[in-house]
């Protein structure tokens, strides 16, 4: 009786140690992940609108019909870069994540409390190599580190209904996605009065 139960309890770990292994090597190893997915129609370091979600034709699964989405395939090891995107009349949303599908920033149109959401994207090298008096700049940028040099930047623009879908079309079209090409600039020291 003993021997029985040691033999089911044996195979149950032995179960669960093939389980967690495979389910935290599957994302290394799968080959069709979103990145391998969107290489192909997507510009590196600039903005690519998706076609509507259509359960035919959507490049990613479980894709919402109600959201226009546009992607940014990034590359910081040539240097930071700049994303703009305008907000859309219902509600827009910019995720970030590593080449490995990891997630690891998102900011949507309240949260930024600004027509436009204006980031910096860098590594976080690339950020300590930032002038140290920027306290001028500090305030007025958001600077996000990436964990990782490569990624996806995913914008999505909610079409309340649909034929408000051109519009949210067009505040993702107006998006834009770049390397920076002007450096931060230093803040100046307080002048005293005379």
């Amino acid at each position: 009786m003993i021997r029985l139960a040691f033999t089911i309890l044996a195979g149950v770990v032995l179960g669960l140690v093939v389980h967690l292994v495979s389910v935290l090597a599957l994302p290394r190893i799968a080959t069709q992940d979103a990145y391998s997915r969107l290489t192909p129609m997507t510009r590196l370091n600039g903005v690519t609108q998706l076609p509507l979600a259509d359960p035919n034709t959507s490049p990613m699964p479980f894709m919402d019909p109600a959201f226009a989405l546009a992607i940014c395939r990034y590359d910081l090891s040539d240097g930071p870069i700049k994303l703009t995107v305008p907000v859309s009349q219902a509600y827009t949303s910019v995720s970030f994540y590593t080449r490995n599908e990891i997630a690891y920033y998102a900011i949507n149109d309240r949260s930024a409390g600004k027509k436009v959401i204006e980031l910096d994207l860098m590594t976080e090298a690339q950020h300590n190599g930032l002038p140290e008096d920027e306290e001028v700049t500090a305030a007025d940028r958001l600077i996000i580190d990436s964990p990782s040099t490569t990624g996806l930047i995913v914008m999505k623009a909610l079409a309340a209904e649909p034929g408000l879908m051109p519009q949210a079309q067009g505040s993702l079209a107006a998006a834009s996605c770049g390397p920076q090409t002007e450096q931060p600039a230093k803040a100046e020291a307080p002048r005293g009065r005379r």
